[in-house]
């Protein structure tokens, strides 16, 4: 396996980590093909993305509870958040005003921002706050609001705060699921709220969500299709998805080269899982 491929590594030791709960360097540079210092890499840079935690010699899963809720949502679908966040980066330029809502979809496209000159970032996600002020010179507007540990942010009704403030260029939302008829839709009513609060301020809206999110479960609706400006999907998202949220008002891109890449990560996984076992049989 190339050592180019960085995704296609992490999503085999993420794979290992959810099947085993605890990964070892040596055991990954075997399995991999890769050297250690490369192994020790990749794992310092899922820790940095609250993907796992490092141990002595290796990895574990992040603890449980409310923080491990939110990693075991970041490493869901972590390659095609990764893929698409890259592609909506684009959109952003040096000297933005941006919201970023505290969805993992969108803590990945923080990531893709921090080099990023003298943005204003407006979010109500504590973990995107801190990692554009540890990592960039952006200035971070956090609306307030009360505590939500789940996801790590401050939600509530903030519209208030923002109004007359000026406008913001350009917001970034993730979603729990998808409806022509709901529209976005989150499971926690305050997520909703809060969304819509920091939608009301921007000019246009982007929403990002894998393709798996087009058969998952909400409750709370925070916007129509006609309100987004576009939607970034990857390309296993169906054609029937793609034409019923155009014909509903929403423009839908389907990220270019994200279907081979999943599929060639998928392969990866399969053929590292299926060394791993004839190692044990023999």
């Amino acid at each position: 396996m190339s050592e180019n491929y960085d995704f296609v590594r992490e999503e085999v030791i993420l794979h290992e980590l959810t099947l085993t709960g605890r990964v070892m360097v040596n055991d990954l540079a075997r399995t991999l093909g890769v050297s250690t210092v490369t192994v020790r890499k990749d794992l310092d840079s899922l820790e940095k993305r609250s993907l796992l935690r490092r141990v002595r010699g290796g990895a574990v899963a992040p603890s449980t509870g409310e923080e491990g809720a939110f990693s075991e949502r970041m490493r869901r679908d972590s390659t095609a958040k990764s893929l698409l966040a890259k592609e909506v980066a684009k959109l952003v330029d040096d000297g933005d005003v941006i919201a970023i809502d505290s969805s993992t979809t969108s803590y990945y496209l923080a990531q893709e921002l921090l080099e990023h000159r003298d943005l204003i970032v407006i979010t109500y996600g504590l973990r995107v706050t801190m990692l554009f002020m540890d990592h960039s010179n952006a200035t971070v507007v956090v609306p307030g609001g009360v505590l939500r540990r789940a996801s790590g942010s401050l939600v509530g009704a903030f519209s208030d705060v923002l109004k007359g403030r000026g406008r913001i260029d350009k917001g970034f939302f993730g979603l729990a699921a998808a409806s022509t008829e709901l529209g976005m839709l989150e499971l926690v009513a305050e997520e909703a709220t809060s969304k819509r609060s920091l939608m009301a301020s921007c000019d246009e809206i982007y929403v990002t969500m894998p393709s798996s999110k087009i058969n998952g479960f909400g409750l709370h609706s925070w916007g129509t299709p006609a309100e987004i400006t576009r939607l970034f999907t990857d390309e296993r998202a169906t054609d029937e998805f793609v034409a019923a949220w155009t014909e509903a008002g929403s423009p839908v891109t389907r990220v270019e080269g994200t279907g081979a890449s999943l599929d060639n990560g998928e392969r990866s996984i399969d053929a590292v899982t299926s060394r791993a076992l004839r190692a044990v049989d023999e």
